[in-house]
C-alpha cells in the first residue's frame, strides 16, 4: 500500500487536497473562511470588529451532553491524510470518535478521542511517534492514512456529564484514487478489570475479514504493587486455538520496545524512565490518587500510557485475528503473580470491507478507570 510519504514528496501526482475545520465545513475549493460574525452560534464575538475573513469561526462550541456533530462527510475517492483536533478541558473519555466507511451501517473506527491518540489519562501526554503526535498542551495529531473509494463520514458524540465548551479540529485529505489493495483503517477501545483466575486483557476479537494489524495503544491502570509488567502479548491468527497463539512476545515492556521495566538503574532508582519515539513509546507515567482512600492518607497508584505501531512490521491475516495481554507481576517467593488491574486499550488495524460491528462502547461511568 503505497502513499505519499519522504521518499517520493517530489512526485507530481494528480491529488487534489481539501480540509475541513469549522471556518470550512464542506472542505469545498474556495469555501474556507467565508462565515461572518453572527451567523450561527459557533461565531465568535472576538471578531466583531474585523469581520468575515478574520477568525470567525475558529471552532465549534458548546457541544451538548449527547449530541453529536459529523465533522466530515465526503466523497470519494480519496485519502484522509491527517487529523488535528483539541479540547480546553481533560475530557478526553467524554468524546467519542467514530468514523464510517463506503456507507457502512456501523463504524469502522468507535474510540473515545483521547485514548485514539494516546492522551487519556489526564490529556498531557506528549507523543512523538510517526503515526500520532501530540504537542503541548493537547495537540493531537493523526497521520495515518485512512484510503477510502465511495464516502468518508467522521462524526464525534458528547458521551460526557457536562457541555463541550469549544472543540477545535481540521481533517485534510487528498481527492485521488486509491489501490486496489489498500485497506480501510480501523480502530477499537476495550477496557477491562483482569481477575486473579483470569489475568487476560482482551486487545482486539471478532474480525473477520483480510487484513492487516498496524498497532496497540493502551492505558495501564497499576493496582497492584510493585512490577506489572511481566505479562505476554499474544497474536492469535487465522483460526488459531485458544492456548496456541502464532505470536507470543515475552513481556509487556518488550512488546512496547522497552526492557528490564523501563528502569535505567535498579539499585539506586526503580523509577521508570518514559520514552517516545517512531514506532514504539512510554510518553507517560502518573502517579494518580486513589479514590478509595482519604486525601491525608491516599496511596499512589499509577497509570501507564503505552503505544506500539506495527508499521515496519505488520501482522497480517487472512481470515481472523484476536490479541490479548495477560496482566502478571511477582510473589515475594520468585513465582509469577496474576495480577487485578484496570486496562484500557485501543487496537488499529487495516482490512478488507464489509467489516464485522466493533464491540459497543460502555457507558461513560464504566469508561473511567481508576
Amino acid at each position: 500500500m503505497q502513499f505519499p510519504g519522504l521518499g517520493d514528496i517530489a512526485r507530481i501526482t494528480t491529488g487534489r487536497t481539501r480540509s475541513i475545520s469549522a471556518e470550512n465545513p464542506t472542505g469545498g475549493k474556495g469555501k474556507g473562511a467565508q462565515a461572518a460574525p453572527g451567523d450561527d452560534p459557533h461565531c465568535t464575538a472576538a471578531a466583531d470588529r474585523l469581520g468575515k475573513g478574520w477568525k470567525v469561526r475558529p471552532c465549534l462550541r458548546n457541544i451538548e451532553p449527547g449530541a453529536t456533530v459529523v465533522l466530515a462527510d465526503i466523497r470519494g475517492p480519496g485519502v484522509i491524510q491527517h487529523m488535528w483536533f483539541t479540547v480546553l478541558d481533560a475530557v478526553g473519555r467524554w468524546l467519542t470518535l467514530r468514523i464510517y466507511w463506503d456507507d457502512q451501517a456501523h463504524p469502522s473506527v468507535e474510540v473515545p478521542l483521547g485514548d485514539f491518540f494516546c492522551n487519556s489519562i489526564d490529556g498531557m501526554a506528549v507523543v512523538n511517534s510517526l503515526p500520532i503526535v501530540v504537542n503541548p498542551k493537547g495537540g493531537m495529531n493523526s497521520y495515518w492514512p485512512m484510503p477510502f473509494r465511495g464516502r468518508c463520514r467522521i462524526e464525534v458524540t458528547n458521551d460526557g456529564p457536562g457541555k463541550i465548551n469549544e472543540l477545535f479540529f481540521q481533517i485534510t485529505y487528498a481527492e485521488q484514487d486509491v489501490p486496489a489493495d489498500a485497506g480501510y483503517f480501523h480502530a477499537t477501545w476495550r477496557r477491562s478489570m483482569t481477575t486473579r483466575e483470569k489475568p487476560e486483557h482482551v486487545i482486539l476479537d471478532g474480525v473477520s475479514g483480510r487484513g492487516q494489524y498496524v498497532g496497540t495503544s493502551i492505558v495501564w491502570s497499576q493496582l497492584s504493587n510493585q512490577w506489572w509488567g511481566e505479562g505476554e502479548v499474544k497474536f492469535f491468527i487465522d483460526g488459531d486455538p485458544a492456548d496456541g497463539p502464532t505470536i507470543c512476545g515475552t513481556g509487556t515492556e518488550d512488546y512496547f520496545g522497552g526492557a528490564w521495566g523501563f528502569v535505567m538503574d535498579h539499585t539506586r532508582d526503580l523509577t521508570p524512565v518514559a520514552f517516545s519515539t517512531a514506532f514504539l513509546g512510554y510518553p507517560q507515567v502518573v502517579y494518580a490518587p486513589s479514590p478509595a482512600a482519604s486525601q491525608r492518607m491516599q496511596p499512589r497508584v499509577p497509570q501507564h500510557q503505552l503505544y506500539r505501531w506495527h508499521i515496519p512490521d505488520p501482522v497480517g491475516f487472512a481470515q481472523d485475528l484476536r490479541v490479548t495481554v495477560q496482566a502478571l507481576g511477582w510473589w515475594p517467593n520468585g513465582k509469577f503473580q496474576p495480577l487485578t488491574d484496570d486496562l484500557a486499550s485501543v487496537a488499529y488495524w487495516y482490512q478488507t470491507l464489509p467489516s464485522l460491528p466493533l464491540k459497543a462502547l460502555p457507558p461513560m461511568d464504566e469508561r473511567y478507570q481508576r
